[in-house]
């Protein structure tokens, strides 16, 4: 548990100040050595972590999963697949199903293989294509079209994709050179950075440092502004002290530069927001797409006061996200209706919404049917097949014309009437036939919609637990599609765990060795 949970080379039971610890804890006790751990404890805690998480999946109404790829100190580069259902209990769960080794080209075909066979190997085949999330790479969208899965693009991604748009623009470009050399001044010089924690307490300003933005990551060079602009009144005056060395170029800001500076914060903090919405794993986040990209779209609406700057910024933003997300908007558009909070879909107009719960409705009936369809085959094959051998230790189940005759006994003659007797043949007495399916959900569906949304900090999960027995088929189309993941997130999560675990000291570990300590590190539980 401890080289499992806490990222520890098995190598450390053999590190002096470790042995010599547990000497002082117990002295009878002598520590196994690192082969022992490597060869027999840590791949039976894998064997047992393993059997659990696939015991989850096997009661999952549904499974999505997410991937993506990342590279090691080894270098090598690695596929890895979580995946996501909701439980029992409605509870999101997230697991790491495995972290391939690939040797191959990142292609579409090459990557597809990969979660096709992690698709078969963790039987996560339902009677609807197991939704897969990635970021917009093209690779992607082919691998997911190869393996025969449906494909939802993160969110999170394509906001990072229009807001680099929007970063482009000429004038925000200049702005953030100029700032980022400014940031990048202090970071190398240790006098420049002591002197301004000197002025940020003559100025009762937060003591925080600059932060130097990464170019391939939008809200990092959100966060830097903020923090320059937090930080002006100290930067400026650690600029202007005669006890700094500058550097010939001019580091300052023209008032007019500052002013953008401050617009531009203005217009990408909605959407620092929304990135930090999307990147929680214990709610549902595809029901949030579509709603958070209409609001985007509303945000980023030109408005008569807006300076040139402004509208500029706002214009490269909005052309790039509304192209984004016309092929699978149903799936979209289905997760927000199945989401309390936004049943009421007043993005859409009454014609589209009307489309949107019918096929709702056809989702929910189709998935009952398939449901009530399992028990008539099973029932018809009991019936065929008459007296069968016990197979794997079960017993022997009686045969259907059995059970038909303990459940419907003889109806004795002496209880009928004299007007059965004068009429029955007559006047058939019709016993009300149960409805189908697709009439039972209609009335869920009815029901549903007529019913108030939930305020917006609700947790839909445990509405749906608190109402599953008021809508229990609807209910199991709400766990199959609330647990896709509005981004692929959790997979590069991973990255920073294989960080830890591929260290430079343990560049040499082996693919499988990564996927087993991987796999226990985010899948052991406490």
């Amino acid at each position: 548990m401890f080289i499992a949970r806490d990222l520890r080379p098995c190598s450390t039971v053999e590190n002096d100040s470790f042995v010599e610890l547990l000497r002082v804890l117990e002295p009878k006790y002598n520590v196994p050595g690192r082969t022992y751990f490597t060869g027999k404890v840590v791949p039976e805690l894998y064997k047992e972590c393993k059997m659990e998480v696939e015991n989850g999946l096997r009661k999952a109404t549904a499974v999505a999963i997410t991937t993506d790829g990342w590279t090691s100190r080894a270098p090598e580069s690695y596929i890895t697949v979580p995946c996501h259902y909701i439980s029992g209990d409605w509870k999101l769960v997230n697991n790491v199903l495995q972290t391939n080794a690939i040797y191959e080209s990142h292609t579409g075909a090459n990557v597809g293989e990969i979660l096709s066979d992690a698709v078969k190997e963790w039987k996560l085949e339902r009677s609807e294509p197991v939704v897969c999330v990635t970021d917009n790479a093209a690779n992607m969208t082919v691998a997911v079209k190869e393996a025969g899965l449906k494909h939802v693009k993160c969110f999170a991604h394509t906001i990072n994709l229009a807001s680099q748009k929007g970063l482009k623009v000429d004038t925000v470009f200049r702005v953030l050179s100029k700032v980022r050399r400014i940031v990048g001044f202090f970071h190398r010089s240790s006098t420049a950075t002591a002197l301004l924690r000197e002025k940020q307490k003559m100025l009762q300003l937060p003591e925080h440092k600059l932060i130097q933005d990464v170019c391939t990551r939008w809200n990092s060079s959100f966060d830097m502004i903020d923090r320059f602009i937090e930080q002006q009144p100290a930067i400026l005056a650690v600029l202007m002290s005669k006890q700094v060395r500058k550097p010939e170029k001019d580091l300052g800001l023209s008032d007019t530069e500052l002013c953008n500076a401050e617009d531009l914060v203005g217009i990408l903090k909605p959407m620092k927001t929304i990135t930090t919405i999307l990147c929680d794993e214990k709610h549902p986040t595809i029901s949030l797409i579509f709603p958070l990209k209409e609001k985007i779209l509303n945000m980023t609406q030109a408005a008569e006061t807006d300076s040139a700057f402004i509208r500029s910024v706002k214009t490269a933003i909005s052309e790039d996200i509304s192209k984004r997300y016309i092929d699978g908007q149903d799936l979209l558009l289905q997760a927000s209706a199945m989401d309390p909070r936004f049943r009421s879909l007043p993005h859409v107009d009454d014609a589209r919404r009307l489309a949107v719960f019918g096929a709702i409705i056809a989702k929910t009936a189709a998935l009952a049917d398939s449901d009530s369809g399992k028990v008539e085959v099973k029932t018809e094959i009991d019936e065929a097949s008459g007296s069968m051998e016990p197979e794997d230790g079960l017993p022997q189940l009686p045969e259907a014309s059995d059970l038909k005759q303990s459940v419907t006994p003889d109806v004795k003659e002496e209880n009928t009437s004299a007007m059965d007797d004068l009429f029955g043949d007559v006047f058939v007495t019709h016993v009300q036939t149960a409805k189908s399916s697709y009439a039972r959900v209609e009335e869920e569906v009815s029901t549903y919609k007529a019913e108030d949304c939930i305020p917006l900090n609700s947790d839909p999960l445990q509405w749906w637990q608190e109402n599953e027995e008021t809508f229990p088929l609807l209910s199991k189309l709400a766990r199959c599609i609330l647990c896709v993941p509005g981004t692929s997130v959790p997979s590069e999560r991973v990255f920073s765990t294989a960080g830890d675990i591929v260290t430079a000291q343990r560049a040499t570990l082996r693919p499988e060795n990564v996927n087993m300590l991987i796999f226990l590190k985010k899948n052991l539980k406490k």
